[in-house]
């Protein structure tokens, strides 16, 4: 099936690029045929000026006249032997200003080779003529119709490529919905059997840990379930649920990863989905650790200003190049042996869509750290 795809995808751009070239070429021929036909009209032209110098004014056919009377197109200009110079279909033409007469005879002479009108050998003026103004029109052709084809081109690669990003955002909130699904089955399970447990006198402590991995494991499937859905956002204190997410993860680290907290002293109030934010601040903190093999630095440091607070998770773990600030958050990057690449790319989709926020790399050398900073709103009042 893909295979078959394929040809029929490289068989369209083929055909494509075979029609434009064949479009090109017969404009080319064409641009070339009027040229060549330009040029033997002002030959006509030229000879019927020998005419005109050369004979009676009651002799001068109707013919001659017309064909001089009826260029009205094609600029021109005429330096006859004795100096003088006449000039045809050219506006705003000032004939004292030599530098422009100079500048529009050579720009005619790389248009088109000049004419010598010669009568018995004897050179009596040259002419010099440009393109006309349906020749430099279609000069432009070409390139106007590449601009089309690359302005197509473009709408259909974007339509082509957001169709495809609906159709895998479709599949990915498939997925989350059916993992969330798929462990509330075993934990309707795990419960009752807790309840047995309780009966069988099994130490309560035991039992308080199994309840807060299931706590945990209902968290981590109602996150999965809101992923696709427009999630709903409370007034929360954005200090106050940051801190219960580093005090997680701090239980559930290497006790070589340092966790410090830098706060304002007084609430900052935002609108949150608390089990989203948790998320994401959790796979900040983990690609940190893992960025510092489990050992090392990482700061949260908490600020307002004006309407916005920034919460910067700083680690001194092995950086990250400069030009891949960005592509972190791809779906499907990741620079572990293991990993789907689906952390960072879901926290950029919790933070800018759903909370309308923005998260970005600030800095990062290697070897010494990284710090990457989430933006929100702050809610007044």
């Amino acid at each position: 099936m893909n295979s078959n795809t394929n040809i029929i995808r490289w068989s369209i751009i083929l055909g494509s690029f075979l029609i434009i070239s064949s479009i090109l070429w017969n404009t080319y021929v064409f641009f070339q045929n009027f040229k060549n036909e330009e040029r033997i009209k002002m030959e006509i032209w030229s000879k019927a000026q020998i005419e005109l110098i050369n004979s009676d004014q009651e002799k001068i056919s109707p013919l001659t006249l017309d064909i001089i009377r009826n260029n009205t197109s094609t600029p021109m200009i005429k330096v006859n032997n004795d100096g003088s110079i006449e000039h045809n279909n050219i506006e705003n033409f000032n004939i004292t200003d030599t530098t422009a007469v100079s500048k529009l005879i050579k720009r005619f002479s790389q248009e088109n080779k000049p004419i010598e009108i010669k009568y018995n050998d004897e050179l009596l003026s040259v002419l010099y003529y440009g393109n006309s103004t349906v020749i430099n029109k279609l000069k432009y052709y070409p390139l106007a119709l590449l601009l089309i084809v690359f302005l197509f081109g473009s709408v259909v690669y974007f339509f082509y490529k957001s169709s495809k990003t609906a159709t895998l955002n479709k599949l990915w909130s498939g997925m989350a919905k059916e993992t969330a699904h798929q462990i509330a089955t075993p934990l309707s399970s795990i419960m009752g059997w807790i309840e047995i447990l309780k009966n069988k006198n099994v130490d309560n402590n035991y039992i308080d840990e199994i309840q807060k991995d299931i706590k945990r494991l209902n968290t981590i499937a109602d996150r999965f379930s809101k992923i696709g859905s427009v999630p709903s956002l409370e007034r929360k204190d954005i200090i106050s649920e940051t801190e219960s997410t580093i005090e997680y993860m701090k239980t559930r680290s290497s006790n070589s990863v340092n966790f410090k907290l830098i706060k304002p002293k007084e609430k900052i109030i935002t609108l949150l989905n608390s089990q989203l934010y948790s998320w994401t601040i959790e796979n900040l903190l983990k690609n940190s650790i893992d960025s510092m093999k489990g050992s090392g630095d990482i700061t949260i440091e908490i600020n307002e200003a004006n309407l916005l607070v920034d919460v910067l998770i700083i680690d001194t773990g092995s950086g990250i190049e400069k030009r891949l600030y960005k592509k972190i958050f791809d779906p499907g990057y990741t620079s572990k042996k293991r990993g789907w690449g689906l952390g960072l790319s879901l926290s950029k989709r919790i933070i800018e869509d759903y909370h309308k926020g923005s998260i970005q790399v600030v800095s990062s050398t290697i070897g010494k750290g990284t710090t990457i900073k989430i933006q929100l709103k702050r809610t007044i009042g």
